[in-house]
């Protein structure tokens, strides 16, 4: 494993502090005193020099202090004045020697050491910079992680809930460890294979249990660690990471979020010419001219392929797709499994049911869904986690933080309850529907009041008319029960508005569910298949055709606001009863709000109104 070392300024402190203190250290240790001529005589006399030097024109020597008990020698030079200065010597016994004098011993140590020393520290400080910087002579190399057979433990059994994507990569990993097999018969292997999917569904993760399965090296990168500041850099780093791959071969190139180097070229940019496009273009080049038979693959993941560039999806290059789409409920059941493999749980947890509880929800979500399970049977000092903290990180995942400490007046209060349960009581009345889990008028998220649960027994990937319609008189339940208790509304049907007057337009510009339009589509809008996002294109009809649109549109929201109305109204005591219970409870399961009904009203709620035409 590479090692990077972090820059930082106390190293440059340091060094400094260590040369001044060597300098201090040696100049004290070489340090001579420069005394008078006459005082040379004078300690002379005194009988404390103990030995001296003479020079041309200098004095050298020691010099002995008596401090009590100690004596101290001290170095010293003077001028030289006396020239009969041996005889003097001898008078008073000191022994004496004639000498050139040298100072390059000296000069050496003074000056040249300190500079050795800061060119060391200069040198330390540039390696250690260069493991997390790149050098001018390294820009053009590539930031691929490469990982090899040990550092790869993900295999298929990892990457649950995607069974037909991998039984796409299979073929894969067997050309990867026969690659005879498919060439003898004069077969190529596909060049590139793209992974296409909402975020999250784990193609990633399936990329590298490929490489896992496969037992060859695997190279990682993002689409956008290729394009930066300096032109020609990515496309410098595009042919280097070729380069590599065909010495290691066999061997997995992956680049993930492709749509950030692979966008259409044209798209979204001023030039022609700019760096994201030379980058692109150097990637097709590399990918026409690389032999599928020395065994290298190139994979890509990308949640927008309607965005790429037509060049890249062509025969010959990414020309295998490949989706890794929302898990289905048996998907979700498998990944959960997967996830519990760390987490202690009760024997009696059913995964079969929390899985029913997670509809819409990819692979990381359920991640998280377990992850905040785990964290909650710890707040609650469990020594495992069961299904009342997996239903609750349901709801904080779906609806957001519970806030019991938001203080909202009983007036409030008692609005929130009647309309949430006049989304519960429009649904349970209503064949078709999903049935009701939870109510609660305990605030969560950043402006939810209150809210009301509905899980569908089973994956729906189609949905009829008359199942959209009662879907948008359920959404219109809660202001009607505000307009039949308080005769006013509020404010807190926006969300509910914005739903359902989104599903009424789909049904007549999308679905050809209007009789006065037909079966015609109106919407010209290019979304994001995988992201839920759309942008609206320019109207390719008339106004007086748009005018017809907002008037059954305006028709649909007001026949399902008047169903949900009379619905309501001949339940209004039992509006009234369960708001009690709830407003006490401030939760309400959905088999403790149909006992009650069942209660109040005599009759099963689901039974009273599945022969009764809405429509």
């Amino acid at each position: 494993m590479e090692k990077h070392y972090k820059f930082s300024v106390w190293y440059v402190i340091l060094g400094i502090w260590v040369v001044l203190l060597l300098h201090n250290a040696l100049s004290s240790y070489f340090s001579i005193r420069t005394i008078p001529y006459s005082e040379f005589l004078e300690l002379l006399k005194e009988n404390k020099v103990e030995e001296v030097a003479i020079m041309a024109n200098q004095i050298q020597g020691r010099l002995v202090t008596d401090d009590g008990a100690n004596s101290r020698k001290s170095r010293f030079k003077t001028v030289r004045v006396d020239p009969d200065i041996s005889e003097l010597l001898e008078q008073y016994n000191v022994s004496f020697k004639g000498t050139i004098e040298s100072t390059f011993l000296r000069d050496l140590i003074s000056w040249v050491f300190p500079i050795f020393l800061f060119i060391g520290i200069w040198y330390l400080l540039m390696k250690r910079m260069a493991g997390q910087q790149p050098g001018f002579m390294t820009l053009g190399k590539n930031k691929a992680k490469i990982y090899v057979q040990d550092e790869l433990d993900v295999r298929f059994e990892d990457a649950a809930g995607v069974d037909e994507a991998k039984q796409e990569l299979v073929e894969v990993i067997q050309f990867l460890k026969e690659p005879a097999r498919f060439t003898q018969l004069g077969g190529k292997m596909p060049r590139g294979i793209l992974l296409v999917g909402p975020p999250g569904t784990g193609k990633t993760l399936l990329a590298k249990a490929v490489a896992g399965e496969s037992g060859v090296p695997f190279f990682s990168m993002s689409g956008s660690e290729f394009v930066e500041m300096f032109v020609g850099l990515g496309a410098a780093r595009v042919r280097d990471l070729f380069v590599q791959a065909k010495q290691k071969a066999p061997c997995i190139i992956f680049i993930d979020e492709l749509d950030a180097l692979g966008k259409a070229r044209g798209f979204g940019t001023v030039g022609g010419h700019d760096e994201r496009e030379q980058t692109l273009n150097q990637l097709l080049v590399e990918m026409d001219g690389f032999d599928p038979q020395v065994g290298v693959i190139l994979m890509a993941a990308t949640n927008r392929p309607e965005i790429l560039d037509p060049a890249l999806l062509r025969p010959g290059r990414f020309d295998r797709q490949v989706l890794v789409d929302r898990p289905d409920k048996k998907g979700r059941e498998e990944i959960l499994k997967v996830h519990l493999r760390g987490i202690t749980v009760t024997k009696d947890l059913d995964v079969e049911r929390l899985a029913a509880m997670t509809p819409g929800m990819v692979g990381a979500d359920l991640a998280n869904l377990v992850n905040e399970a785990a964290l909650l049977a710890v707040r609650r000092d469990k020594k495992e986690v069961g299904m009342p903290e997996f239903e609750e990180a349901v709801e904080r995942v779906v609806a957001g933080l519970e806030k019991k400490n938001r203080l909202i007046n009983p007036r409030e209060k008692e609005t929130v309850a009647y309309h949430e349960l006049g989304h519960a009581i429009v649904a349970l009345s209503l064949p078709g529907t999903d049935p009701v889990q939870k109510i609660s008028i305990i605030p969560r998220g950043i402006a939810a009041l209150g809210y009301t649960i509905q899980v569908p027994t089973e994956d729906r990937f189609l949905m009829r008319k008359t199942e959209l319609l009662n879907k948008i008189a359920t959404l219109l339940g809660g202001r009607a029960a505000e307009e039949i208790m308080f005769g006013d509304i509020s404010t807190g049907a926006h969300n509910d508005l914005s739903k359902a007057t989104d599903i009424a337009r789909s049904m007549v510009k999308e679905y050809g569910m209007s009789d006065k339009i037909g079966q015609v589509y109106f919407a010209r809008d290019k979304r994001a298949p995988f992201l839920g996002l759309g942008l609206e294109g320019a109207a390719e009809y008339s106004e007086a055709t748009a005018e017809i649109i907002d008037k059954e549109v305006k028709e649909i929201i007001s026949a399902q606001y008047s169903r949900a109305l009379e619905i309501l109204q001949g339940k209004k005591d039992v509006l009234e009863k369960v708001a009690k219970v709830l407003l006490e409870k401030e939760k309400i399961d959905g088999d403790e709000l149909k006992a009650l009904m069942e209660e109040i009203s005599g009759q099963d709620p689901e039974e009273s109104e599945k022969n009764e035409n809405y429509i």
